[in-house]
């Protein structure tokens, strides 16, 4: 071992006589410590999110979706055909999308209603998979069944078997005037796929019903895609309108959801940035740190560069001292971190028990539980940023360092 290196782990293990400077390389350690697992954290917690709503959003709703450009398309068949020409493309359903009014004894909910095909829509969606009550074999056409989000039936307070008013806003011109459609439907079912939005406000009826109810003949509103790999849903669509030719609108999750998405990445860039700063704050640590250690350790330096140590070699001993301690900070951060992203699914409903409370409310979140989603390259920036900050945070103490002058130092010694 080269005598710096001997020379500055020694100074770090060394007790010195003053306090002060003891305590505040732990501080600056335990700072380094803290702002690594944070990052860890927050960042995997942040990728969960992402995760989280991803699955769920597209558990309902499709990869792709292809519409007319009045919101209706005739002979869907064909195009259904056209789309699954492509190998990219696995299955392909039809479906209706009309608003409406939900009313019971005086309970009133909007709605998206969705008319699909039972058959079909497992193979484009998930909801079938998340029932918790009855199933979507049982929306036969012209029974006029419906299946309500968990949400949803519970405001409206109905069970399976109980009858719904529906109110189509499209009305009927009557000598009397305009007066809106009402028909009546009996719930065969409820699911909860743990997104709010289509827990509370999406309700499930069959295809022939929906066309019946919303006046549109053989018309469906368009076709749902679900492709064999999800991130190709911008290549798949480009490639789809040049096959079927400018008589439709084709929209993939990456547009219809966008904002979800840009609003998750933005706020982990964001946390990202915020979260550095402890780092950082950290690493200012290390400099005051070292220039007391600098200060305290002058005539240390007086003596090796009397015996002919080279400035080069006294910046490399503080270089090696303050390393330790962003080395030690950063190694403890990521196993903390590493710990607590990996078990953030116990230690947070644990916290909220302890101290009996929510964080994150099922009526105002879309996602009520914390995700956490650890990926290796958002550990190794990390480490790789604290490295870089720490020993950055070496410089200037060593460069003041190897400019002390063995004269001067040693004077009143």
């Amino acid at each position: 071992m080269q005598y710096e290196y001997f020379i500055g782990l020694r100074y770090t293990r060394a007790r010195r006589q003053n306090l002060f400077v003891s305590l505040s390389s732990a501080i600056s350690a335990v700072g380094i410590f803290l702002g690594v697992a944070a990052l860890i954290v927050v960042l995997s917690v942040m990728n969960g999110f992402q995760k989280e709503i991803r699955a769920r959003i597209l558990g309902v709703a499709a990869h792709v979706q292809i519409t007319g450009l009045d919101n209706s398309l005739t002979g869907w068949e064909a195009v259904a055909a056209k789309a699954r020409e492509d190998p990219r493309v696995l299955a392909a359903a039809p479906y209706v999308n009309g608003q409406a009014m939900l009313a019971l004894d005086g309970n009133v909910r909007g709605a998206l209603v969705r008319g699909i095909d039972p058959r079909l829509e497992n193979e484009v969606a998930d909801v079938g998979a998340h029932m918790v009550a009855g199933d979507l074999a049982r929306l036969q056409p012209g029974e006029f069944g419906i299946v309500l989000g968990a949400e949803l039936a519970r405001a409206l307070r109905v069970v399976p078997g109980d009858r719904v008013t529906l109110i189509a806003p499209q009305g009927l011109v009557t000598p009397a005037g305009v007066v809106p459609r009402l028909k009546q439907f009996r719930v065969v079912g409820m699911f909860r796929v743990d997104h709010f939005e289509y827990d509370s406000g999406l309700a499930l009826v069959n295809i022939a019903d929906a066309q019946r109810l919303y006046q549109l003949g053989d018309r469906v509103s368009g076709v749902r895609l679900k492709l064999a790999d999800l991130f190709e849903s911008r290549t798949v669509t480009r490639d789809l309108y040049r096959s079927l030719g400018g008589d439709v609108l084709i929209s993939d999750w990456t547009r219809s959801h966008a904002n979800f998405f840009r609003a998750v990445e933005i706020e982990k860039r964001m946390m990202f940035i915020i979260l550095t700063l402890i780092v950082t704050v950290a690493a200012f640590n290390v400099i005051s740190t070292l220039v007391m250690v600098v200060t305290e350790k002058q005539a240390d330096i007086a003596i090796l560069r009397t015996l002919g140590a080279a400035p080069r070699s006294v910046m490399k001993i503080f270089i090696v001292q303050g390393a330790v301690i962003g080395v030690l900070g950063t190694l403890l951060g990521v196993v903390g971190g590493i710990a607590l992203a990996v078990n953030i699914d116990v230690v947070v409903p644990f916290l909220e028990r302890l101290l009996s409370v929510q964080f994150l409310s099922r009526d105002v979140y879309y996602i009520s539980e914390l995700p956490s989603d650890l990926h290796l390259d958002d550990v190794v920036l990390v480490a790789a940023v604290s490295l870089v900050l720490s020993l950055a945070a070496t410089l200037y103490p060593s460069w003041r360092a190897s400019r002390v002058r063995p004269a001067e130092a040693l004077r009143y010694e």
